[in-house]
């Protein structure tokens, strides 16, 4: 009686195999669509912007720091922060633009 059972758990071994597979491989594909993907639509735009970058944006750093930008080279951004009060940031530092509405906070993307 033994043998039956083993010669039935044998034959279903193979497709079990495959089938124990597809719930984590399912499990990825949430992953990428639902995290990697926005991610990196997230990031790419994100890097247009830092390639747009011209003289009289407005922009806002990650560090809260509200300016208009006064010059510009490959890595580092002068923004104007007040009359005659000029610093230099890094590009990558850039938050964003600043909200044309309010003036006060970042336009925020919708991430889709």
């Amino acid at each position: 009686m033994t043998g039956v059972a083993y010669a039935a758990g044998g034959a279903t071994g193979g497709a079990g195999g495959f089938a124990s597979f597809i719930p984590l491989i399912l499990i990825f594909a949430v992953f990428y669509f639902m995290l990697i993907r926005p991610q990196q639509k997230q990031a790419k735009l994100q890097q247009q912007f830092l390639n747009d970058l011209k003289n009289g944006n407005k922009v806002v750093t990650k560090g809260g720091i509200h300016g208009t930008i006064t010059g510009l080279t490959d890595s580092v951004v002068t923004l104007e922060i007040a009359d005659k009060v000029r610093i230099k940031v890094s590009r990558s530092s850039i938050g964003g633009p600043i909200a044309k509405e309010s003036g006060s906070a970042p336009v925020k993307s919708s991430g889709s």
